[in-house]
């Protein structure tokens, strides 16, 4: 459901679901095991690049799964038990000791636009593509996590209320004017070479991987709060 490759120092995660790489319990299973393994091999200069194939980064949480389930309430369990699953991965990433970055290679949208959130830079196509939280259009309340991390991640209070609670579909140009996303480029293709480059520069860094992710942590304490992830002291370190 997804594969990583390794590019010197570069980790490429390729999320290979179904065509509109739902997340699935499968799926959220395989991205967590994948995120868990990386964290142990981390060393100085690693960069963690995320892209998926197809036209989809991920369209969110796999809600042709939680319907099949026969009945509502076994659909709302379903539901809640993916919502609850991708939150140790949301908390993975926050947390993993290399820098991060989204090349998101078409639509993302809902737990795939939070998804994209988690890394530190986020890359996009201007051709074609959309985020987009429909959470308000489908009568579904946002998990805590998600608003958490939304919160931190998109800092102008207008774009929050636009993306949250007015369901608007944000273009890769509108994106980085929003400053939701860092650049858009113009194919999927070409996202994920501006990935490597970048990936490349900060690989030359080779900073220390526990070091950055607590200063990471640091920048968004509401949201590993909500995640359950505490600072560790690194003075034993100096």
């Amino acid at each position: 459901m997804c594969s990583l490759d390794k590019r010197e120092n570069l980790w490429i995660l390729t999320i290979t679901g179904d065509d509109q790489n739902r997340l699935n319990p499968t799926l959220i299973d395989s991205l967590l095991t994948t995120i868990t393994n990386l964290a142990t091999q981390s060393t100085p200069g690693s960069v963690l690049i995320t892209t998926a194939k197809g036209k989809f980064f991920s369209n969110g949480f796999d809600l042709l799964y939680a319907r099949a389930a026969g009945s509502k309430t076994a659909a709302a369990v379903r539901l809640q038990s993916m919502v609850d699953s991708l939150k140790p991965v949301a908390a993975a990433l926050i947390s993993l000791p290399m820098p991060t970055i989204a090349a998101i290679n078409g639509h993302a949208s809902a737990a795939g636009f939070l998804l994209a959130l988690c890394h530190d830079y986020v890359m996009m196509r201007s051709d074609r593509g959309v985020l987009y939280m429909p959470e308000v259009d489908l009568g579904l309340p946002l998990p805590d996590y998600f608003t958490a991390v939304m919160r931190e991640k998109i800092k102008s209070p207008a774009v929050l209320r636009d993306v949250l609670l007015g369901g608007v579909k944000v273009k890769g140009k509108e994106a980085v004017e929003m400053g939701i996303v860092d650049s858009v480029h113009d194919s999927a293709e070409s996202v994920v070479e501006a990935a490597v480059r970048l990936g490349g520069e900060l690989a030359e860094k080779k900073w220390v991987g526990k070091v950055y992710a607590e200063i990471r942590k640091s920048l968004y304490p509401d949201a590993c709060k909500v995640l359950g992830l505490t600072p560790i002291s690194l003075v034993s370190k100096i």
